[in-house]
């Protein structure tokens, strides 16, 4: 009996760190898709300071707050309409890292009670350094390097507190639950390269989105009517040297550095789908591996899906609710290719790459 009340309590921390880290995920997930709203709408510069806008708390919008907004701000004149989306982001992002911090405060607490303690506190400090690029993104004046690693540390951001809920999930359930096959080991090499593949098709995403490349190419499957654009200036379009000042809203580089950048991203399109399609079809057949079955169809739909809505956003001239759910697709993408990871790492070796029931153990044991 006294046991039995020894792994409930030990086991009551786990389960309400797992629903926290549940709610930070869902959470990492609007704020993404907000990022993305604002700037397809044009406000990033909605607020010309952070973390407030024009030194309010909330946007102005009276007439005596606006006139303070102004004097304040002359080269910026207050808008309200950009101001709100910026406001809502920052809103939503402030609350994610509260949750965050209560996440890694509760995770010190309770360290004696089997909850993870390296990952919610290393979580804690990248909300810190999300949260200079957030401010650098404004001050900066949208430099494109600081947006597309602002971006890219939202997507960060996301896949760690989905490890972080996947790791708690598996403390919650217990070690050894997949029993729908066996792991061979020269096929995580190729994981972890579909995996490295997404994420830079996500970077090369968030730089056609900083130096606002979308619209470059306006037809489908050539680019301007042609397979390969005359003239496209790559040295251009990549050069991450350019100058701090000038405002970047709507972007700064000329025709061809943008049309550079919109083929390159549509080619790692095309060798993302390329190599999942074997991948995924090669994990399909294994019968051994059947407890893949879910994580591989979660794959194919969300790769399936992204690359729909991308060829939309070109089709449809960048509609804002394609655009947005473009992005979220992205993050999708990410998180289904890092479950399909995880689910195959929680399978036993193969007979012949090690005892599988301890090496499964030792796997749980270590996150």
């Amino acid at each position: 009996m006294r046991e039995t009340q020894e792994i409930s309590s030990t086991d009551t921390p786990v389960r309400l760190m797992k629903r926290w880290a549940m709610v930070a995920t869902c959470l990492a997930v609007i704020v993404i898709m907000l990022g993305a709203w604002t700037r397809l709408v044009h406000a990033g510069l909605g607020c010309p300071d952070w973390p407030g806008c024009y030194g309010f708390l909330t946007v102005p919008q009276s007439e005596a707050h606006i006139a303070i907004a102004n004097a304040r701000f002359p080269e910026s004149p207050v808008v309200v309409e950009k101001g709100w989306p910026e406001m809502i982001h920052r809103y939503a992002a402030g609350t994610l890292g509260l949750i965050v911090f209560g996440l890694a405060a509760y995770a010190v607490r309770h360290r004696r009670s089997g909850v993870p303690v390296k990952l919610p506190l290393f979580i804690a400090g990248f909300i810190v350094l999300q949260g200079a690029f957030g401010m650098w993104t404004v001050t900066l004046k949208l430099w494109p390097q600081v947006v597309a690693l602002h971006l890219l540390g939202g997507f960060t951001t996301l896949s760690l507190l989905t490890l972080l809920t996947l790791r708690l999930r598996g403390r919650v359930n217990g070690i050894g639950k997949n029993k729908g096959g066996v792991a061979r080991p020269g096929m995580r090499p190729w994981l972890y390269g579909g995996l490295l593949l997404v994420i830079i098709q996500i970077a090369l995403g968030a730089w056609t989105a900083s130096n606002y490349a979308a619209v470059a190419c306006t037809d489908l499957p050539t680019c301007q009517g042609q397979w390969w654009p005359e003239g496209m200036d790559f040295e251009h379009g990549f050069d991450v040297t350019q100058h701090v000042g000038p405002n970047y809203l709507g972007g700064q580089l000329k025709a061809d550095g943008r049309v550079a950048i919109h083929v390159t991203h549509r080619l790692g399109a095309m060798v993302v789908l390329g190599y999942f399609t074997f991948l995924l079809a090669a994990l399909w057949r294994r019968r051994d591996e059947s407890a893949l079955t879910g994580p591989v169809g979660l794959v194919a739909v969300a790769l399936g899906a992204q690359i729909a809505l991308g060829l939309a956003n070109v089709l449809l001239h960048i509609p804002l609710p394609v655009a947005v759910a473009h992005n979220a697709m992205g993050a999708g993408l990410l998180l289904t290719v890092i479950h399909l990871i995880w689910q195959y790492h929680r399978l036993p070796l193969a007979q012949g790459a090690g005892n599988p029931q301890i090496t499964t153990i030792n796997r749980e044991a270590t996150v």
